[in-house]
């Protein structure tokens, strides 16, 4: 589990990334197509095209950290829009990672 902070914002990017991307090209992605700034310390989610594999990506004031979890068998839940981004809490963000479908 992630040791997330009382306070930070949890985005979940909707549809589907390009999960050969590291921390430089999912925090470029954050910037272009987000609109956002990774650098403030809120939390990303992002799931590739299979649903088996979710990476989180997050500045914790010192430095960017990319974390990454992939399923042995199920598929992360994952809102249905097609772009964009969805805020939710560290609770339902714990919940998903720990409960696929």
């Amino acid at each position: 589990m992630i040791p997330i902070p009382s306070g930070v914002r949890v985005w979940i990017a909707t549809g589907h990334t390009d999960m050969r991307r590291g921390m430089q090209g999912l925090a470029l992605q954050v910037q272009e197509q987000l609109k956002r700034d990774p650098h403030v310390g809120d939390l990303y989610i992002f799931r590739g095209r299979r649903g088996d594999l979710a990476k989180v990506l997050w500045h914790d004031g010192v430095g960017l950290s990319l974390y990454a979890k992939r399923l042995d068998r199920g598929k992360f839940v994952w809102p249905s829009a097609k772009e964009g981004v969805v805020s939710i809490s560290a609770a339902q963000m714990a919940y998903m990672l720990d409960h696929p479908c």
